[in-house]
């Protein structure tokens, strides 16, 4: 009997040694992936031709989060669980008040709401939650002008009485502005400008090279500009594949996006981009990237439109799906993160070896771009076929955190610095 019991033992610890050495390779695998794919990010001068490796598809299993794991944060900050348990939450919004609003919308799987996140007593916790807004069609972006809520669905900007301290709205919406809907990139992002005049509307292609004819791309690929009321509709600037995160450059009147570029060109080409928008600027999709580096799959077709594409401003790399979108205005976080940009890689399918599913940071002074971006929030690919989970949206809580939106592992991570 003691001979049994000791045999037991002995297997019992051989299996946590075995189990802990398979998670440490596991970790080391990912932290090598990251590492791989931080070299081949291109500045954007120097890109290797189209179709120089094979287009692959290559899409990640999302296993979610194990418990107590965290992504990981430069030293000093630290990675809490803002909120969890959640159904695709995609986009962040900080109103006015400081109530925390998340959009839930996908094409089939999300329940389409809006959920409200409240801190009373300004503690950087939430104590209540309530659905905001339900019965939507995949909504996305969201905005508080006065006394006015506007909901972006992929179909639709909607209008909305709001009320600050209201926990619901119960009062149907008014369609302000008819958009092309999904199902590709079916996400419509917004935000005012600063007098609060001006709504800009992102909206991308519903293709990925114009395949299936340039006329059913008409408004898209674009961000639109329109009244508070909807009307006076302009395309504020064009050839962008899929534009969604915006927001101003700090101490300037520049509008910046980041862009999720095209695919099926080869592992390492083109790069999503991160970029100041001019008005009335065209960047090139689809017949060019990068500037005017023709597509070989449009070749002929535009050359005057190719002639005078817009170069973007940052590399994001290949096939990072950078969607998320903040400059940091508060004074938290160490002074090299102020006024710099925040951006979510979503992670694409596109590439041999899996590119974003991480948060980077790129450097902004005198608001302009100051250097490459940066690793921030990592830790989210497991293994060469699994993700714990895929960042989108980015927010700057009032309390100077980062909120960061996973919507493969349903949680709002909060990113805070310990002095």
């Amino acid at each position: 009997m003691k001979q049994l019991t000791f045999l037991l033992a002995v297997c019992f610890l051989m299996s946590r040694c075995n189990n802990s050495q398979t998670n440490a390779v596991e970790e080391q695998k990912a932290d090598s992936m990251e590492q791989t794919e931080k070299k081949v990010v291109e500045k954007g001068d120097s890109l290797p031709p189209p179709y120089a490796t094979k287009s692959v598809n290559k899409k990640s299993n999302v296993i979610g989060w194990k418990k107590d794991q965290m992504p990981k944060a430069p030293e000093g900050f630290v990675v809490t669980k803002f909120a969890e348990g959640l159904d695709h939450p995609r986009w962040v919004y900080v109103a006015p008040n400081g109530d925390v609003l998340v959009s839930q919308g996908d094409k089939e799987k999300a329940p389409n709401n809006i959920l409200l996140f409240r801190d009373g007593d300004n503690d950087g916790n939430y104590e209540t939650k309530s659905v905001f807004l339900k019965g939507l069609n995949m909504p996305f972006g969201m905005l508080v002008l006065g006394d006015k809520f506007y909901v972006a669905n992929t179909d639709a900007l909607i209008v909305y009485p709001y009320k600050s301290g209201a926990t619901f709205i119960e009062e149907p919406g008014k369609k302000i502005v008819s958009l092309p809907g999904g199902p590709r990139h079916w996400t419509r992002n917004i935000i005012s400008n600063k007098a609060g005049d001006k709504i800009f509307i992102a909206v991308g292609s519903s293709s990925n090279v114009a395949e299936n004819g340039i006329d059913k791309e008409t408004r898209r690929a674009n961000i639109l500009e329109v009244n508070t009321d909807g009307t006076n509709e302009k395309i504020y600037a064009s050839g962008l594949r899929n534009p969604c995160g915006m927001d101003w450059a700090p101490g300037t009147n520049v509008l910046w996006t980041a862009v999720n570029e095209r695919d099926e060109l080869g592992d390492d080409v083109p790069p999503d981009y991160l970029t100041g928008v001019k008005e009335g600027g065209f960047y090139g999709w689809p017949y060019s990237y990068y500037g005017k580096i023709e597509d070989p799959r449009m070749k002929g077709q535009q050359p005057e439109l190719v002639g005078k594409s817009i170069k973007p401003d940052v590399s994001l790399g290949p096939h990072t799906a950078s969607l998320g979108l903040a400059f940091y205005t508060k004074d938290k976080f160490p002074e090299q993160y102020r006024n710099g940009a925040f951006v979510g890689q979503h992670g694409s399918w596109n590439r041999s070896v899996f590119s974003g599913y991480k948060v980077v940071f790129v450097p902004f002074k005198d608001g302009k771009p100051s250097g490459d971006p940066i690793d921030f929030l990592t830790g989210f690919i497991a293994n060469d076929n699994d993700v714990y989970g895929r960042p989108v949206g980015v927010a700057v809580m009032n309390d100077g955190s980062l909120l960061v939106a996973d919507d493969g592992g349903n949680v709002i991570w909060k990113v805070s610095y310990k002095k």
